[in-house]
């Protein structure tokens, strides 16, 4: 299977990377995980699309999500309408009591 070219949105970028910089800064035990495991689901979604959870309480259509167990992060994404690539829109963590706000566009 060829997987999908992988779009990140603007406002799902900026929080990848203060998570990112933040972890790397503040977790002297494993300051790489985070980028480990964003690569890993990185690869996994874009095999397998459809192997996140649907994602409940949210306004955009197709959205799945896949958690990040290791940074408890959860990766909001979709297919884009085209069918062409997938769309990240939000990187929330999980001790967040409501779900993100997602862009309608990406």
């Amino acid at each position: 299977m060829t997987p999908l070219p992988i779009l990140i949105t603007e406002s799902a970028g900026e929080a990848i990377r203060e998570a990112s910089e933040w972890w790397a800064n503040n977790r002297p035990a494993a300051p790489t995980a985070m980028a480990e495991e964003l690569e890993r689901a990185f690869v996994l979604i874009s095999l397998q699309p459809g192997i996140g959870a649907r994602a409940l309480n949210v306004a955009v259509e197709g959205v799945r999500r896949v958690h990040l167990a290791r940074v408890h992060y959860h990766l909001y994404y979709r297919v884009a309408p085209s069918g062409s690539r997938l769309e990240v829109l939000a990187f929330w963590h999980t001790s967040r009591g409501s779900e993100p706000e997602l862009p309608a566009q990406a």
